[in-house]
């Protein structure tokens, strides 16, 4: 099986008055960017049927388009794959502010990471959860399944497995990436692993002993994004 995770493109988290977006579309570069890897995505080909999922979040959403359109894909939406989600009262605040809180937020002791970013905001430890029960059951829908004999090391991957694209975010990445990986969650995930805007990562599964291992093929791909398109973090 293959699963490529995409990271949205660049979006735009401030209004023109300089106020603050929790759910915010692309910017122009974003909507460049987002069409680059629509087109190298539509050059790479599979034995095997492919799908398209897709955070509910907007900039996920608009970077899922073309490339849903490049591929001949219907993409479907899941709440799962959404990032971890910001205090709702960061809506309409100052960025700078909002900026602020968030480079002061970087010197919190570890176990001050594990709880959010402040009132109604999603705490690490509900956000890694939602990410992997929902990527387990996924895998689970397509019978790839943790292995009977060694769970904890080993999936079961049936031959007709196919190939799972997913758009979504920098922390959600690095949520699956840890996971399937076996690597131990860490507050900070998306520290561990800082991937590119409408960046690609890529795993596969390889058969070992008598399951399968995940294993990283390609991390954080921005070859297919043109000299005249930037790439951002």
């Amino acid at each position: 099986m293959e699963l490529i995770l995409i990271r949205h493109a660049q979006p735009a988290w401030a209004e023109p008055d300089g106020t603050a977006v929790n759910d915010p579309g692309l910017t122009d570069l974003g909507r460049l960017q987002a069409q680059t890897i629509a087109a190298r995505l539509a050059t790479l080909s599979y034995d095997g049927p492919t799908e398209l999922l897709v955070s509910t979040a907007r900039r996920a959403r608009q970077t899922a388009e073309p490339i849903a359109e490049a591929m001949g894909l219907e993409a479907t939406h899941h709440d799962w794959i959404h990032e971890i989600r910001l205090p709702p009262d960061w809506e309409g605040t100052p960025a700078q502010e909002v900026g602020r809180r968030l480079r002061d937020a970087r010197a919190r002791p570890r176990d001050q990471w594990w709880i959010g970013l402040g009132q109604g905001s999603e705490s690490f430890r509900d956000f890694h959860e939602r990410v992997t029960t929902g990527l387990e059951g996924a895998l689970a829908e397509r019978d790839v399944t943790r292995h009977p004999d060694d769970p904890e090391h080993l999936w079961s991957v049936p031959e007709h497995a196919g190939r799972l694209v997913i758009v979504a975010h920098a922390g959600t990445n690095s949520v699956v990436l840890s996971h399937l990986l076996g690597i131990a969650p860490q507050p900070w995930e998306w520290e561990r692993f800082a991937s590119n805007h409408a960046s690609f990562t890529i795993l596969d599964t390889t058969p070992i002993a008598s399951g399968s291992i995940w294993s990283l093929q390609l991390f954080s791909g921005v070859a297919h994004i043109a000299d005249e398109v930037e790439v951002t973090k």
